[in-house]
């Protein structure tokens, strides 16, 4: 009999244990989670800019070990491939050697570079500066943004490609630099999807050429 009442009593414990733990279902709670697994989802990790005991210079964000060359694929260009580390206008929008920014876009414009450019101007560029590149985005529209600018403005039509990379890839302003977010084939593909963009709101049947013109007709 007395087994069975320390059968009931511990089997009653453990299920107000359980119970405790789990709380009922559906109700709100202020609490964190109770997790006996947590599956990766809370792991030690190293904040960037704060000291570290682990590394002897006490730093917790560290540079490439000396000598480091970065093994990822070469962007191919007209004049040869290029790695990604190199100083060179693919990487920089800059002529090589000098502040100055490129012209035109280092990379060969083609149907599929259009299509990869549209998709991530719409993911990355769009909320702010609209799908027409208009400035009409939802973020002006809810407030999040103060003043956005207009892609087809005067100003930035006339910027050189090069410095539309800079500005994309290092951020202006209330902009967030998107060089750690889009690699840079994106970011070439982005710009030439601009001037697309800029062509379909600005250009006139005087930019064709005669053929192109007699082929309208």
């Amino acid at each position: 009999m007395r087994q069975v009442i320390a059968i009931l009593l511990i089997g009653i414990a453990l299920g107000a244990a359980v119970f405790g733990m789990l709380g009922l279902r559906g109700q709100m709670s202020r609490q964190p989670p109770r997790e006996f697994f947590s599956d990766m989802d809370r792991v030690a990790k190293v904040r960037p800019q704060e000291p570290n005991r682990f590394f002897t210079n006490g730093v917790s964000s560290q540079l490439p070990p000396a000598g480091t060359v970065d093994r990822s694929e070469p962007i191919p260009t007209a004049n040869g491939a290029i790695c990604r580390f190199e100083d060179s206008p693919v990487n920089t929008g800059r002529v090589t050697g000098t502040t100055n920014f490129i012209e035109t876009n280092p990379l060969m414009v083609n149907e599929t570079m259009l299509r990869r450019g549209r998709e991530r101007f719409d993911i990355y560029c769009s909320p702010c500066h609209g799908r027409l590149g208009d400035g009409n985005g939802i973020t002006p529209k809810i407030g999040v943004m103060a003043a956005v600018a207009n892609l087809h403005d005067k100003r930035i039509v006339e910027m050189t490609d090069g410095e539309v990379f800079n500005t994309v890839s290092q951020g202006k302003g209330l902009m967030a630099a998107l060089g750690p977010q889009l690699p840079v084939e994106d970011r070439w593909a982005v710009i030439a999807y601009l001037r697309a963009l800029q062509l379909s709101q600005l250009g006139s049947i005087h930019d064709l050429t005669a053929e192109q013109s007699a082929a309208l007709k």
